[in-house]
């Protein structure tokens, strides 16, 4: 907070990407469990691109404060679903995957605009926050969709892994995740701010920035 208006820059470049990721992909469970034959997100009002449906007021604040948060759950019935299985992987899947569609729709997005500038015919970008935003929906998206596959309690992937592995490997694993997944949660964030993950996040960039110069040639 060194920079009060850099900040507000900053945050301008970040809420409105981060309210539609977060929406998106709320309303990706809601929409897939609604077409595999459970209407309770639908009743509940959840399955609309209202953003105001889906804020959840803690982690609305973590995203003021720590620049990532979180939504509201979308409340699911899985015995609604015509078939358990398939039912529960889709709607399990159907978040991320609407994370994955928004990295590649940002992505195809920042194609022009760097021809653009590699033109020179839009100098301006170079100091605008237009790139800014759309790098940061790729980026935000990505992290979404990486985060939400973790195999713990309560994200997607855990649901994923209690299909793959719930025959193969005694309950109390289960039970263990259920019971403590929200505090290995906390661990796995906090790992995050205190180790330096700058290298892996430069090597995405570097593959993003590839992908741009491919992109040009075309």
């Amino acid at each position: 907070m060194q920079d009060p208006i850099g900040f507000l820059k900053q945050l301008a470049c970040m809420l409105p990407v981060m309210l539609l990721s977060l929406t998106m992909h709320e309303w990706g469970h809601a929409y897939a469990a609604y077409k595999c034959g459970d209407d309770t997100a639908r009743n509940f009002g959840r399955m609309t691109l209202n953003p105001l449906k889906h804020i959840d007021p803690i982690g609305f604040l973590m995203v003021l404060i720590a620049g990532f948060g979180w939504a509201k759950p979308v409340p699911v019935n899985p015995r609604n679903y015509r078939n358990y299985k398939t039912g529960e992987a889709i709607v399990s899947l159907a978040g991320v995957t609407m994370n994955f569609l928004l990295a590649i729709a940002f992505s195809i997005a920042l194609i022009p605009l760097f021809r653009m500038y590699a033109s020179g015919q839009y100098s301006w970008l170079e100091n605008g926050i237009l790139i800014d935003i759309i790098v940061y929906g790729i980026s935000l998206n990505l992290i979404l969709m990486l985060f939400n596959l973790i195999p713990i309690y309560p994200l997607d992937g855990y649901h994923i892994f209690e299909l793959l592995f719930a025959r193969r490997l005694p309950m109390s694993v289960f039970l263990f995740l259920r019971r403590y997944g929200q505090y290995i949660l906390i661990g796995i964030l906090i790992l995050f701010n205190v180790i330096d993950f700058h290298p892996i996040s430069d090597l995405i960039g570097k593959i993003v920035i590839n992908l741009m110069n491919f992109a040009l040639r075309i």
